[in-house]
């Protein structure tokens, strides 16, 4: 949005200004000491927490609005209005009075300037924290203070994302794809996005609620955000940019109630599969999926048009066969698919925990069982025989014809009851490795010993009691160490802590393609 408030705003100088001490991201609100999304007022420099966490920078715009009792305002009182603030992590502008996200500046440029020297703010401190973590391990005698792992001294890379509001749906399966190696790797590889026309020419894009649909890019915001989440950071990264790309592409997640981690996904895979069809800065995204990932022809499946690494990473082929049980007449079909939802077989459902004793355990191979398995269709679902040429008894068996490179398995935890959808709180107990899926494939004698192994890369978690409410966590793997994400809490956990989740979605990386993904 072109906002008409910067000339009467935005009135400090870089050189000048008095910001606080350490890096821009870690700033402390001034009100209330809290250093979770920082904003710095264009005006006078004070530093106030955003509006998903005290709401101190709106409420330092609204106090300067108060007109001055028993005092004429001078004219350069009512100039300033302290209206316009830069989020110290991702240097967006936004406006109070315009209540929205700014693209242009000042005619003499000081919100980029302003954004450089708080980048370069972050660059120093980062570079003087990266030379004190050296220092601290070249330091033999202060080695016992840092993280212990398998033996050796290690520090903690990973970086989490702060919750906008429930929101936490979204940043589990941020954290939970950006552990997927092949897949994070192709979108933090692509070119970023800077060119814009007329006044902001030659700047990177910010973009805002009020652009049209033609002027956002979620390959972009999702480039960024993967971009930010292997960095080292110790503050948490705010996925505000790409909050906003969703809310303009995906109107179903548009506003701040709790959502479906598994219907997010779906969307958000289905609208990059949608936008790397399309061209990037000239150049083709086939043409850049076939230099950067290295994955051949008949490696990749098509869904909706051309293949992307999308579909060449988490796309398979499910044979569809049903059988009419009156004439016999046998119909196939062949459907592509990205994840596959699971069933919890209705006997397993009183086991709630790994230990507990009443009932059996149920297993994953239980609920790729129960989805592979003959089933008889039925008065519902009567199916439409050409031969006999009316609605007949049928039966249905669904058999995988192609593995993906990532197997995403969705265990079906909600389902509708008359009035509500319930959560089936079932323990599923499920492998960290040597996931063997030959026998549920069309043709296993075509598979090599070791083409059919998956190995876990992530899983995701709800913790709660219905899809509306709740809170979302994710486990992922790197590097050989499993940490617990959640939201702007990133730690370190073990094998036996990931086994014990109550799995919602479960990410398996096949194993050849693991270790073959570093040839790539």
């Amino acid at each position: 949005m072109e906002c008409p408030h910067l000339g009467s705003s935005v009135c400090i100088a870089p050189a000048s200004a008095r910001f606080p001490q350490g890096s821009p991201s870690s700033w402390c609100c001034s009100v209330c000491r809290s250093n979770k999304s920082p904003w710095v007022c264009l005006t006078c420099s004070s530093v106030h927490c955003g509006r998903y966490v005290n709401g101190h920078a709106k409420k330092h715009y609204e106090d300067a609005q108060i007109p001055l009792t028993n005092h004429k305002k001078t004219e350069k009182q009512e100039k300033v209005q302290h209206t316009v603030c830069m989020d110290c992590s991702s240097y967006s502008t936004y406006c109070y009075r315009c209540d929205d996200f700014v693209v242009n500046d000042t005619k003499l440029g000081l919100v980029q300037k302003v954004r450089e020297h708080l980048q370069n703010l972050e660059n120093s401190a980062f570079t003087a924290d990266r030379h004190r973590k050296r220092k601290l391990l070249e330091n033999s005698s202060l080695n016992s203070k840092l993280l212990k792992v398998n033996g050796s001294t290690t520090a903690l890379c990973a970086t989490g994302l702060r919750n906008l509001g429930n929101t936490c749906f979204m940043n589990a399966i941020l954290q939970s794809l950006s552990n997927i190696q092949q897949f994070c790797c192709y979108f933090k590889e692509l070119p970023a996005v800077e060119l814009r026309n007329g006044k902001t020419a030659g700047r990177r894009t910010y973009h805002t609620r009020s652009q049209g649909d033609n002027n956002v890019s979620l390959v972009e915001e999702f480039r960024k955000t993967l971009c930010a989440l292997w960095q080292g950071s110790q503050t948490a990264f705010s996925p505000e940019s790409l909050f906003y790309v969703v809310w303009k592409i995906m109107p179903n997640f548009r506003g701040y109630q709790q959502q479906d981690a598994h219907e997010f996904m779906r969307y958000l895979l289905d609208h990059l599969h949608l936008e790397l069809q399309g061209g990037f800065n000239g150049v083709s995204r086939s043409v850049i999926l076939q230099e950067n990932s290295g994955l051949s022809g008949s490696n990749k499946c098509c869904i909706n048009g051309a293949s992307t690494v999308v579909t060449a990473i988490f796309g398979g082929i499910l044979q569809n066969e049903v059988n009419c049980l009156i004439c016999g007449t046998e119909s196939r079909k062949f459907d592509p698919f990205l994840d596959l939802s699971l069933d919890i077989p209705s006997q397993f459902r009183n086991k709630r925990t790994k230990n507990q004793e009443n009932g059996p355990m149920c297993t994953l191979r239980d609920c790729l069982r129960s989805f592979t398995d003959l089933e008889e269709l039925d008065e519902t679902e009567l199916y439409m025989c050409h031969k006999c040429k009316k609605k007949q008894k049928s039966t249905k068996k669904f058999w995988i014809q192609k593995l993906p490179k990532v197997l995403c398995l969705h265990l079906k935890r909600f389902h509708w009851t008359e009035y509500l959808r319930n959560k089936v709180d079932t323990y599923v107990e499920f492998p960290l490795r040597d996931l063997d899926m030959k026998c549920y494939l069309l043709e296993p004698e075509n598979s090599g010993p070791e083409s059919c192994l998956y190995d876990l890369a992530a899983v995701v978690v709800h913790h709660g009691s219905g899809v509306g409410s709740g809170h979302y966590t994710a486990y992922a793997t790197h590097e050989g160490r499993w940490f617990h994400f959640n939201d702007s809490t990133v730690t370190l956990t073990d094998e036996e802590t990931v086994v014990k989740a109550k799995a919602y979605i479960l990410f398996y990386v096949d194993r050849q393609a693991k270790y073959g993904s570093d040839k790539l």
